[in-house]
């Protein structure tokens, strides 16, 4: 009798539990879709879910992502509301519209006038930069101009490839000399940080940033998703502690480079840090405050460096794991240098023009990585897209990932398939890695230039060898194996 009565207990409770979740659930997605009715709204809100009230969809969201199967939350709302390609939910704090069909995302992601940065509460503290979010589009234009003069064309990447070569070849033969594994991921950081501190930074007073950062950047960088509460123990807090830190470091740089400015000796090649010094703010004519200037700094070392290596790691481990493309890379680089001029001992943009191959597994790498698997933009007005209501105020996910792992624009795309490029013209939409628009990652061409160099080197003259082949994979905060990849880098020739 008494088991009897614990089953009918337990089963109540169950029953209950279900109950009030579908109940609460359903509740909150009819307080949103009220609301828009009560603001006369002429269409309605996309198909979707809101999940519960306050965390939204938080807590799916990190188990899918954390178990390594990402895309099961997309693959959930398609099974659930069909493929509209847009949907709504609610997560990272706020109501959100989730768009995952090329052209809508193009749209989003080109219209200034109608959507603006939206990106959740922690990355705005973590990642603020005042002179290219909270000004005016006549501004971001301005400064985006001024800023990225030193990383783009060619004149500045012929510049910066010996340096970068120097990096790579010094750090591939320290890593080939170490008798034990290493955490690839972790050294990929390394070699990229060295190298984005020298192009925007210089190399005078590098070596002091380098040597004190230490796990800032990861600390940093685990906080960029978390929830943002500012109390120790919390990710997010650990977040601030590292980026008031790295404020102090880079402070120091922005005080010499000032001093060298005034007594006229910083030379003729200016860095970064020389412009943004040179700098004056359209709005009131002054120069731009240190603070803004060591904002400006920490934002581009962050991005220029966390998201290079991700890619140089996994372009590596793709390689690894496909012999075959492997060996066609390679042919590539020996081909080039066989062509070499026997005066010439070093890369030239020309041939890295010439890795046609190597150009294609590094997109390959980027589409099957996705280092961001979204884009985030928030409504300035209340928006019509495909007949439903993106209200103003409303956070838009513009779901890249959804749209790099679809079957009907990249066939067998869970396939790591560099040929797939081959004579490919991507849709407009199709292939966001790096953003599209006003915002288009401004370094894209540097970072390629970077994992170029360093997969050309790797080829010809190094292997990897994984200790945990079978490792699982996390895509929180982004893709990784979770030993962050633990092999040994090896290497096989003396040319």
């Amino acid at each position: 009798m008494e088991l009897h009565w614990a089953w009918v207990s337990t089963a109540t409770l169950a029953t209950c539990y279900v109950f009030v979740a579908i109940f609460l659930r359903r509740l909150n997605g009819w307080y949103y879709d009220y609301d828009v009715k009560l603001t006369k709204k002429q269409l309605p809100l996309p198909p979707g879910d809101m999940g519960w009230p306050l965390i939204g969809n938080l807590i799916s969201f990190i188990k899918d992502f954390s178990s390594g199967h990402p895309d099961s939350f997309i693959n959930n709302l398609h099974l659930k509301y069909g493929r509209t390609g847009i949907y709504k939910n609610h997560l990272f704090g706020n109501p959100s519209i989730i768009i995952c069909e090329p052209e809508m995302c193009r749209k989003v992601l080109t219209d200034d006038e109608n959507f603006k940065l939206g990106y959740p509460k922690s990355i705005k503290e973590l990642a603020r930069c005042r002179p290219m979010t909270d000004v005016s589009r006549a501004e971001h234009r301005h400064f985006r101009r001024l800023i990225t003069a030193p990383i783009i064309g060619h004149k500045a990447l012929a510049m910066y490839l010996e340096r970068i070569e120097d990096i790579v070849t010094n750090s591939l033969e320290e890593l080939s000399s170490m008798k034990h594994p290493v955490e690839l991921l972790k050294e990929m950081k390394k070699v990229s940080f060295k190298a984005i501190v020298h192009i925007f930074m210089g190399s005078s007073n590098n070596q002091h940033v380098i040597e004190n950062i230490g796990t800032s950047f990861t600390d940093l960088y685990n906080g960029m998703f978390s929830i943002p509460f500012e109390v120790p123990g919390f990710a997010f807090h650990k977040a601030l502690k590292a980026r008031a830190k790295l404020a102090k470091i880079v402070q120091p740089v922005v005080d010499e480079r000032r001093l060298m400015a005034r007594n006229g000796a910083e030379g003729n090649n200016k860095d970064l840090i020389d412009i943004l010094l040179e700098v004056n703010d359209e709005e009131n004519g002054q120069k731009l405050k240190d603070e803004d200037i060591i904002d400006i700094l920490i934002g581009f070392l962050f991005a220029g460096h966390e998201s290079s290596a991700t890619a140089l790691m996994w372009s590596i481990v793709y390689l690894t794991q496909h012999p075959d493309i492997l060996k066609k890379a390679k042919e590539e680089q020996e081909e080039i240098m066989k062509t070499r001029v026997p005066s010439q001992n070093r890369l030239s943009l020309n041939e890295i023009k010439q890795m046609v191959y190597l150009s294609h597994v590094i997109d390959e790498t980027l589409r099957c990585a996705n280092i961001a698997f979204s884009t985030f933009r928030e409504a300035i007005n209340d928006m019509n897209i495909n007949g439903y209501i993106i209200p103003k105020g409303w956070r838009v996910l513009i779901w890249a990932r959804a749209i790099h792992m679809d079957p009907k624009y990249y066939p067998n795309p869970d396939e790591f398939n560099p040929s797939r490029w081959d004579d490919y013209n991507a849709k407009a939409g199709t292939f966001l890695p790096l953003g599209a628009g006003s915002r288009l990652c401004p370094g894209s061409d540097l970072a390629k230039l970077e994992i170029s160099v360093f997969l050309h080197y790797f080829l010809l003259n190094y292997k990897l060898e994984l200790i945990n082949p079978e490792c699982p994979v996390t895509c929180l905060p982004s893709s990784k194996p979770i030993d962050n990849c633990l092999a040994k880098v090896i290497k096989v020739s003396s040319n």
